[in-house]
């Protein structure tokens, strides 16, 4: 029989469920936690385990996912599936940018409203880029008649420009997790 590489058995418990869940909870321990602490002070003092649980299983390379399952009420649950739905995201990815205060999570929102303004913002600097391009065209060719068709644009360049850098800033700042939480790979 072929192992997981999660090392996991199943343990018939005998009526100690209800000793486990109340100790691991005192102790703030997932009841899985307790297992291989005890099990770890067991086996090390026999001289075969090393006196901190092995978290290799937690430390994995940048980018990869593992699965977190979590214990809480049914209201709980559905209420953190409907908000992720709400912000476009997984359930996974909300929780994580909860956890890491993402600051566009936290009030309540998600990253599509920010991705959407943004988009739209490029895509009028996009457009102003290449009218620029034109007058550019049509001024080196002495064709001022045209040329004045783009005078209006340029009286508002700056004000364009600053306007869509002010909104990439602050769409990046609400999408940054905060100093010192967990960053995603």
């Amino acid at each position: 029989m072929e192992t997981s590489s999660r090392d996991r058995i199943s343990v018939d418990l005998h009526g100690l469920k209800a000793m486990l869940v109340e100790r691991s909870r005192a102790l703030a321990l997932s009841p899985s936690e307790l297992v291989r602490k005890v099990l770890v002070k067991e086996l090390g003092e026999l001289g075969g385990v090393e006196s901190q649980p092995h978290r290799s299983h937690l430390l994995r390379p940048s980018g990869t996912r593992t699965r977190l399952c979590l214990r809480m009420h049914i209201d709980h649950a559905a209420a953190t599936l409907e908000a992720a739905r709400m912000a476009g995201m997984s359930p996974g990815d909300y929780v994580a940018g909860l956890v890491a205060g993402v600051p566009a999570i936290l009030k309540g929102g998600g990253q599509t409203d920010h991705f959407v303004a943004l988009t739209a913002s490029n895509a009028e600097l996009s457009t102003l880029s290449r009218n620029i391009y034109h007058l550019t065209q049509l001024l080196r060719q002495a064709e001022v008649g045209p040329a004045l068709f783009y005078r209006d644009m340029l009286d508002t360049l700056n004000t364009d420009i600053r306007d869509h850098l002010t909104l990439a800033s602050r769409v990046l700042v609400e999408l940054r997790p905060r100093t010192g939480a967990c960053r995603s790979g």
